[in-house]
């Protein structure tokens, strides 16, 4: 089954027009990146997948149900979750106040002993308030925030960024590991090292729009196709 896919998708921000036609498409269990330089329209792009668009047209269908035409508060409850790359954590709960805090939208969510499991650097802080939180935990706790819900499509937003080797690996292990399990993801990525790693297909962002589709063995095979793109 296609558990999202994206068709001639056009966006707005007030006047700006920022996506010119991206069409993509996400079979159920994938692991699918979106990569591009900053400003691609890579982070616009699940936006308009959460109707947090000023304006958007084409089409947005999340297991066969057209979106388009719904308000943003309804769309989650269609069984997908969203970490943003800002994470949100609230920063005044406790680790555990944050993970009981969204509500459940379907069948299927972890419990805490599955989420910890998961992140077990989240056991100790569980006491701890989002505040005071390093990075990366932060970064977890925003992960395993939206797995307690019972989506079964999870989309990332950059969540690697500025984070440490260690908790990079981490965080790889813990997205594979939620793969297995059959959930479909979505990961929006620059660090392209990371996203070959664990990915099973790359779409690459340019200018608004869909430049590229590869395998990440494509990408290790023929590294210039992705730097043209990339500029690394």
């Amino acid at each position: 089954m296609t558990m999202l896919a994206i068709e001639n998708l056009q966006a707005w921000y007030g006047e700006s027009h920022v996506l010119h036609g991206v069409s993509f498409h996400v079979e159920q269990g994938e692991l699918v990146t979106l990569l591009g330089r900053n400003g691609a329209g890579k982070t616009t792009t699940l936006r308009a997948v959460m109707g947090m668009m000023d304006r958007r047209t084409g089409s947005i269908r999340l297991a066969g149900t057209e979106t388009i035409g719904l308000p943003a508060h309804r769309i989650p409850r269609l069984g997908i979750g969203y970490c943003p790359e800002e994470r949100a954590v609230f920063r005044s709960l406790t680790v555990t106040e944050n993970l009981m805090l969204p509500p459940q939208i379907g069948e299927g969510g972890l419990s805490r002993e599955e989420i910890y499991a998961l992140f077990p650097n989240l056991i100790e802080r569980a006491r701890s308030s989002g505040g005071n939180l390093s990075g990366g935990e932060q970064q977890m706790l925003a992960i395993a925030r939206i797995l307690r819900t019972g989506a079964k499509l999870l989309i990332f937003d950059e969540p690697t960024e500025g984070l440490a080797p260690v908790i990079v690996r981490q965080i790889a292990d813990a997205i594979v590991a939620l793969k297995k399990r059959g959930f479909t993801i979505v990961l929006v990525e620059q660090n392209f090292h990371f996203a070959t790693e664990i990915a099973d297909r790359m779409y690459v962002m340019d200018h608004g729009v869909i430049v590229d589709e590869m395998t990440p063995s494509e990408a290790r095979a023929d590294a210039r196709r992705l730097e043209r793109h990339l500029g690394v």
